[in-house]
């Protein structure tokens, strides 16, 4: 699954907080983010589909500059909340821009001829959308139990898993039922020609 080798570095990233120091979480994040964009450079892939992993080398890089430059800024409390903004914006960004995040790794998945059709970059927008509003509303939720718990880290983890699996399912099953669909709209083009 694409997707989740995509989120790696947020997921960690999540996972290490609820034991290990902020700024040590900050470069596990950085590392494993910077690895993996190289990783998939490696394998020749296009940076549209790597529009996440970008995304985290320049949001680890940050908070870890900010780390240690700041040590003791109260940034760190809050995050999880933020590393879901980002997430959100990147998301949102991309659909702003006409490009859904979701396009360039669907790209990898699908022969080139179907790369410029309408119901290939529909289903994408409508992907990209529902990971987009699981971040906004993972942010949401994790800003308010931060402010309500400022040192409960665990259902902000959960939280994070959750944010990533429903999309995932939603990706894996959205676009089955797309292919299911035109598989069948084709048989019916085809009886009736």
């Amino acid at each position: 699954m694409n997707y989740l080798r995509s989120f790696a570095p947020w997921i960690i990233y999540a996972v290490a907080t609820t034991t290990l120091d902020w700024r040590l979480c900050a470069l596990i994040g950085l590392v494993i983010a910077v690895a993996l964009v190289a990783w998939e450079l490696s394998s020749a892939k296009g940076l549209d589909s790597m529009v996440i992993e970008v995304s985290a080398v320049a949001f680890f890089a940050l908070v870890s500059l900010i780390a240690f430059v700041l040590p003791d800024a109260p940034l760190h409390e809050n995050l999880l909340a933020l590393s879901s903004a980002w997430l959100a914006l990147t998301a949102w960004g991309s659909l702003a821009i006409r490009q859904p995040f979701t396009l360039g790794i669907a790209r990898t998945m699908v022969p080139r001829e179907i790369w410029d059709n309408p119901v290939f970059r529909r289903t994408n927008v409508v992907i990209t959308a529902v990971w987009a509003i699981s971040f906004t509303v993972e942010g949401i939720a994790a800003a308010v139990i931060t402010a309500a718990a400022p040192h409960v880290v665990t259902p902000i983890v959960v939280l994070r898993i959750a944010s990533f699996a429903v999309p995932a399912v939603f990706t894996v099953r959205y676009s089955k039922y797309v292919r299911a669909r035109a598989v069948e709209s084709a048989g019916r083009r085809s009886s009736e020609g």
